[in-house]
């Protein structure tokens, strides 16, 4: 008999999605990220699955866009048969109306996982991410103070969707979620399943759950396990959600050996792409060592004659040792981030295309999804842990360049100081 996988999720980014193939495959599952829909040749090549993942760009799509894009989506975890439907977004929830909403999410993936209310989890303790009181706050960095996400020093002001309110409940109606209860944390050392039942049968749209410390996380668990009873369920949060699976003692996993990939790593230098603009990321890039770094400037991306010489140069000193790709801060007026991110895709495709890596590293989330995007890579798989939000994992191609390239996806705000250190001689 064919094993049905039990958990389904959509990541809205990249960087977030391998976050949560690591959370599964550590918690035993055999899991595995597709980087769009797979066919069903990519399907028999992972082989049984507990976990299946779609790696998508969603956090930076319009409505409409997004609609087209998880309709299928949607439809294809359904006809999967998971019972639990992940829409995994990023840990600081940065959405907006017009970009990368919530509620058109939501409003998409419904359709396919009707049932009840949709269970909304805030937070994610091993991130730093606490929600209190529907209330999200968030570290700023590795040992950095923790600030209310509308007064956090980099989400407050960033360039796409700026997190001007820290009370997730308005956040959300303002991307026509609604109307929203919430569970929060002080029920949880009570007769919360109770509660859960109260709050459900009133009737709202979503249940906002707090989440203040890991042991939240395993309350989170039980009350989906009750609710996954009636049915396929569709939940929204960061990976504290695919957490919150396993710990709800929702799946047995004896029996089920998850799969991590073993292979040696491949000779070759390493190329780091750095796209994000995070003081955090900025920091990482000032400490690393060992690199030849090369900036890019980002207004100048669309000449061709930039692009070949940055290309050459690039090509040159890898043939020397490893490489870093950073994209400037812009001058004056900020750069339109989706060119960019489209522009420094492109050239990572035509290096690729040159020289054969042994790892490649890509910083910021935008950024990552469209480079990853731009290869010809159909899955991604668990390879070892790096730093918390930023696993190392293994490429998986038709093409041989490809294939079996270590790969890891970092989030502006991810990692300590000497992230790319580490990230390249682990």
């Amino acid at each position: 008999m064919a094993r049905v996988p039990l958990y389904g999720w959509y990541g809205d980014d990249f960087t977030g999605a391998t976050d949560t193939l690591a959370t599964l495959v550590e918690g035993g599952l055999r899991a595995l990220l597709f980087l769009g829909l797979p066919t069903p040749a990519h399907l028999a090549a992972a082989g049984p699955l507990d976990a299946i993942g779609v790696a998508g760009a969603t956090r930076a799509m319009a409505p409409d866009a997004m609609t087209a894009e998880l309709d299928p989506a949607g439809a294809f975890f359904a006809a999967q048969g998971v019972a639990l439907m992940h829409y995994k977004c990023c840990s600081t929830f940065d959405s907006a109306p017009g970009t990368g909403s919530l509620g058109a999410a939501i409003r998409a993936l419904r359709r396919h996982f009707p049932q009840g209310p949709v269970p909304i989890v805030g937070g994610q303790p091993n991130l730093r991410r606490y929600c209190l009181f529907g209330q999200l706050f968030a570290a700023a960095g590795i040992g950095g103070a923790v600030h209310r996400i509308d007064r956090h020093p980099t989400m407050s002001v960033h360039p796409v969707t700026p997190m001007h309110e820290a009370d997730l409940r308005r956040h959300l109606a303002g991307q026509g979620v609604g109307p929203i209860e919430l569970l929060d944390y002080r029920a949880y050392d009570g007769s919360v399943e109770a509660l859960w039942v109260e709050k459900f049968a009133s009737g709202p749209e979503a249940v906002l759950l707090d989440v203040s410390r890991q042991a939240d996380i395993a309350v989170v668990g039980r009350l989906l396990t009750q609710q996954l009873a009636a049915g396929a369920l569709l939940a929204v949060g960061p990976s504290s959600v695919a957490q919150a699976f396993l710990a709800g003692s929702m799946v047995d996993v004896s029996g089920r050996t998850a799969v991590v990939a073993a292979t040696p790593r491949r000779d070759g230098p390493v190329l780091t792409l750095v796209g994000s603009l995070s003081p955090v990321t900025r920091e990482q890039v000032e400490a690393a060592s060992g690199y030849h770094k090369l900036a890019i400037d980002p207004g100048r991306l669309g000449d061709a004659g930039y692009r070949n010489d940055l290309l050459d140069a690039t090509i040159s000193h890898l043939g020397t040792g490893d490489v870093m790709l950073i994209t400037d801060r812009p001058d004056g007026a900020p750069q339109d981030a989706a060119s960019v991110a489209a522009a420094t895709a492109a050239l990572l495709r035509a290096i690729v295309e040159r020289v054969t890596l042994s790892r490649l590293i890509v910083a910021g989330g935008d950024t990552s999804s469209q480079a990853i995007q731009a290869l010809d890579i159909w899955g991604l798989g668990y390879r070892a842990a790096c730093v918390p939000g930023a696993p190392l994992c293994r490429v998986h191609s038709d093409l041989p360049q490809l294939d079996g390239l270590d790969i890891i996806l970092k989030g502006g705000q991810m990692g300590p100081p000497d992230f790319f250190d580490v990230a390249a001689r682990q």
